[in-house]
């Protein structure tokens, strides 16, 4: 099996580093560049090419969002996770708006970074259990939720057990705290949402907490 690819981009030597260190004992995952700003970013895409660009928001010369919209446009096959200090509702609609497809905070646990990088490799959208609920939704309300794929023609075809886990996830509310109130474990529960996702034809967190709301699973 091919490894990811992946390309650090932080001002700070510390937190690349840092990056590095926890990824290095990922079999699967393999970093294969950094840079310090935009420039030498697309200085290093003309002779390497990443799965997964990790993208920090505040650097000099060119911010993160804007890289990112080039990175969208110009290097559609690369896939975008921003890994920043600030998780304020504009700075996450922004990345998000900009293409990325992953947005952590960099005080997320090594787990959840690799968790991020595997799903946006695979072709999910992945936001950190850390952003609050309430900027989820905000963000889905002003992108709007009418999406043909968010209809109930797809319902029926969960489980009791799933519901009631599509809504706690849409709730907001971790795996882990999840877990504890239906008395399962973390896995259990991943395992769940993955079969809802497969069920309903989904692909995100997002796309569950539309369907959701879209469907009246939950009060707004």
């Amino acid at each position: 099996m091919s490894k990811i690819k992946v390309l650090l981009v932080d001002d700070h030597q510390i937190v690349r580093d840092g990056i590095f260190a926890l990824l290095i004992k990922e079999h699967d995952i393999e970093i294969v560049g950094e840079a310090s700003n935009g420039d030498e970013l697309f200085e290093k895409l003309k002779f390497i090419k990443p799965d997964i660009i990790i993208l920090d928001i505040s650097l000099p010369k060119m911010s993160g969002i804007e890289i990112a919209g080039i990175l969208t446009k110009d290097f559609p096959q690369i896939r975008i996770i921003v890994f920043s200090s600030y998780t304020d509702e504009e700075t996450i609609f922004k990345s998000i708006r900009a293409g990325a497809k992953g947005f952590l905070p960099k005080d997320s646990m090594r787990e959840d970074l690799v968790e991020a990088i595997k799903k946006v490799n695979q072709g999910f959208e992945y936001l950190s259990d850390k952003i609050p609920n309430t900027i989820l939704m905000d963000y889905i309300k002003k992108s709007g939720n009418q999406e043909e794929k968010y209809n109930n023609s797809k319902l029926g075809s969960l489980t009791k057990r799933e519901r009631e886990i599509l809504k706690l996830i849409a709730d907001g509310l971790s795996y882990k705290e999840i877990g504890n109130e239906l008395f399962i474990s973390v896995r259990t529960v991943e395992t769940h949402k993955n079969n809802i996702l497969q069920k309903l034809e989904l692909k995100s967190t997002i796309d569950l907490v539309k369907f959701a709301i879209k469907n009246d699973l939950i009060n707004l």
